[in-house]
């Protein structure tokens, strides 16, 4: 029976999420990227061991990010380097978490990027599951949220681009109804409140699930205040009197309650940090392209790792060095954040490093 690290309040380690660059072709007010990318980015080879080694640690799930992953050519290549992975033990009723092997492998884009070519491309290699980021359902909301300044027919291009991603993906055989594609939407008081429903129409018409994420304090560039987040509660409570809705509730180490459309119209979910903290049963951990590690995504410094893995690989360094890392993890940040109001809001790393 396998046996696997757990941090401070007996979480296991079970996803990755391994950004590959922080760069991005896009500009949204709530991440805000760098327009260059970061000193000494990791190489295929590092990373790969990176993978290797978390798994051995118990990751199940890898979540390719950014900055705009689609921008890193490396990317299919990475996917198959980790075809070796993809085994498991099979896990017992005492245990039932005690599996290793890589069972899953999504990415996380805005779509602009994701040609036809593409996207069969990355199902060839490997690839899972993608999620795709629509912050609008037209022209003007699309341009404003992308932090686009080309007026209402760059959001029309951008937004049509993004549509015919989705399909794009739904032809590679990226299948919505087995949870292979989702879209993904962050809804803020003041930016996008008016796309809630028809994102969710939109949603509903192509037959994909919808991921409505509240507004995050991550980074320090966003001009995050609280007034500015839409309540997850208040999302559904819109919707539901739209379209009426049934609850599903959220997975365990799942980041998104689901809910049903009684119409038989799909699902729709969301990602409540701010209202509803989850930090109780947090599984992730987060690299940067350049190798640090980060064990929250509001931390505000993290764990270098590339002495581990420069001038040579270190693989058992390596290994002890994050169950030192996740054993001391005693993150809840979320849960705390009402609290750290009264006082200072801490510093935190920022979105297009940590890939969300």
């Amino acid at each position: 029976m396998a046996s696997f690290p757990q941090d401070q309040f007996s979480r296991p380690l079970g996803v990755l999420r391994l950004s590959l660059t922080a760069r991005c072709n896009l500009a949204c007010p709530y991440c805000l990227p760098d327009a260059e990318e970061p000193p000494d980015l990791l190489t295929p080879e590092e990373r790969a061991l990176l993978v290797k080694t978390a798994v051995g640690l118990g990751v199940h799930t890898l979540r390719l990010t950014g900055g705009e992953p689609l921008l890193h050519q490396g990317l299919e290549g990475l996917i198959r380097a980790l075809w070796p992975l993809r085994r498991s033990m099979e896990a017992t009723p005492e245990d039932p978490e005690a599996t290793a092997g890589l069972r899953q492998i999504a990415l996380t884009t805005n779509g602009v990027l994701l040609s036809r070519q593409r996207a069969m491309a990355l199902k060839e290699a490997g690839l899972d599951r993608i999620t795709i980021s629509l912050d609008g359902a037209d022209g003007a909301s699309v341009a404003r949220m992308a932090g686009s300044h080309g007026g209402t027919n760059s959001g029309a291009a951008l937004l049509e681009k993004v549509l015919a991603a989705i399909e794009h993906a739904r032809a590679a055989g990226f299948d919505p109804d087995s949870g292979d594609l989702k879209l993904n939407a962050v809804i803020t008081r003041d930016g996008n409140q008016d796309q809630l429903i028809p994102l969710a129409g939109l949603a509903r018409q192509r037959r994909v699930e919808l991921r409505l994420i509240e507004f995050m304090d991550v980074g320090n560039r966003n001009g995050w205040e609280a007034g500015a987040v839409l309540p997850a509660s208040e999302m559904v409570e819109r919707i539901g009197r739209r379209w009426p809705l049934e609850a599903l509730g959220r997975d365990r180490h799942g980041t998104a309650s689901r809910w049903r459309y009684r119409d038989g119209g799909g699902q729709v979910a969301v990602v409540a940090s701010i209202s509803e903290p989850f930090c109780g049963d947090c599984n992730r951990l987060r690299i940067t392209a350049d190798g640090v590690a980060y064990t929250c995504l509001f931390a505000s410094s993290g764990t270098d790792l590339r002495p581990w893995l420069r001038p040579h690989p270190d693989p058992a360094g390596l290994r002890h060095a994050l169950i030192e890392l996740w054993g001391r993890r005693s993150d809840r940040y979320s849960e705390e954040r009402a609290d750290l109001a009264t006082t200072r809001r801490p510093s935190h790393a920022e979105m297009a490093y940590l890939g969300g």
